[in-house]
């Protein structure tokens, strides 16, 4: 394969609704998109970097600086170059899994489409269609938490997630259990506590909770594996997990029993599988999460999510979860499920339209 361009599209989409988080809130996505043609395709893909470096040290404008000056050159350099060597080309830079992952999935995509393969069956999906959870962040009051959740089992999810942090976490909790019964739910602290909450955490075991995920610090893998012992809620890790390396050190410490996968945050779908086989062989249950993307990494992350590991309703949600406006045709929930798209890549094609109406820049890099 020869690339003979590569594009880094700039755009801003206003979220349907603002999105808090323990490391912030957001109210519009600022979104950076991978183009690339070769002769015989082309391919798109969505780095999913946030605006500011507070979920991970990357951030939308040092992914667009490191591809500029670093992962592109060298891309292009490439001879031979297969979806399959981007990793093995990339490898020098150190880091930068979420800029790297972008590309390698834009590639991917390409020589996908030349060859009339779907993601779903190149990844070795075994569903066309995945369970849907959603994400719900933290809220002014509990009544508004309790319509939020209302309203999101009334479309039909299968999975309620709670964003958790000290000060808004068992009265959250306890209201939607209450309230909703038996739901599957779960937490998400995005690394907001310490070992010394484990008291805190373990009262939470009162509520038949499906797993507490990341609960502390991205490096205190050691600490996840003491609170693990703490608590009768299991521990999923979701930051700490950046490679199959990493899946299988947790796993052997102890310091999970269930994992997340986001293919952005490891380097790409194809480490992402990876970390899912190296989770079946230990019997680690997987699901795949979600950052907000457009219906460009939506289309990718439920194709992941079709594969036998997957246990777990995932973050893959409905396009109007988060756009009223998506860059593709909107994903759209039926009895709590999305369907997997079984076209030649990643199955969905970005409407010109619509990025034309969105985008804020386009810049050419090869």
């Amino acid at each position: 394969m020869k690339l003979t361009s590569v594009e880094l599209v700039r755009a801003s989409l206003p979220l349907a609704s603002p999105f808090r988080t323990s490391f912030g809130t957001q109210t519009v996505r600022q979104v950076l998109l991978v183009h690339v043609t070769t002769p015989e395709s082309e391919g798109w893909a969505e780095c999913v970097a946030l605006e500011d470096p507070l979920y991970s040290s990357e951030y939308v404008d040092g992914a667009a600086h490191v591809l500029r000056h670093h992962l592109v050159p060298r891309l292009a350099a490439a001879q031979g170059l297969t979806a399959a060597r981007v990793a093995t080309v990339l490898h020098p830079v150190k880091g930068h899994r979420m800029a790297k992952a972008g590309l390698e999935t834009a590639v991917l995509d390409a020589e996908l489409r030349a060859a009339g393969t779907s993601f779903s069956t190149h990844l070795g999906g075994v569903r066309d269609r995945v369970p849907a959870g959603v994400s719900v962040g933290i809220m002014d009051s509990v009544p508004q938490l309790l319509d939020a959740v209302d309203g999101y089992l009334a479309e039909g999810y299968v999975r309620i997630k709670l964003k958790i942090e000290p000060g808004w976490d068992y009265e959250p909790v306890r209201a939607v259990r209450e309230r909703f019964g038996d739901i599957l739910l779960q937490t998400d602290a995005n690394t907001a506590y310490t070992l010394k909450d484990w008291k805190l955490l373990q009262r939470l075991d009162a509520f038949d909770l499906l797993f507490h995920e990341q609960p502390m610090d991205e490096e205190d893998v050691r600490g996840h594996a003491e609170l693990a012992k703490l608590l009768a809620t299991p521990i999923c890790l979701d930051e700490s997990i950046v490679s199959a390396r990493a899946a299988a050190d947790a796993i052997a410490l102890g310091a999970c029993a269930v994992v997340n996968i986001k293919p952005g945050r490891v380097g790409g779908y194809l480490e992402a599988r990876r970390i899912h086989d190296v989770c079946v062989a230990n019997g680690i249950p997987v699901w795949c999460g979600g950052m907000l993307e457009t219906g460009v990494g939506r289309a990718a992350n439920a194709a992941l999510a079709a594969l036998p590991g997957f246990t777990l309703p995932g973050d893959v949600s409905a396009s109007s979860r988060y756009y009223a406006q998506d860059l593709t045709a909107p994903f759209v929930l039926d009895d709590g499920h999305l369907t997997v798209p079984t076209g030649p890549g990643t199955g969905v094609e970005v409407l010109p339209d619509v990025l034309a109406s969105l985008a804020t820049s386009t810049e050419r890099l090869l």
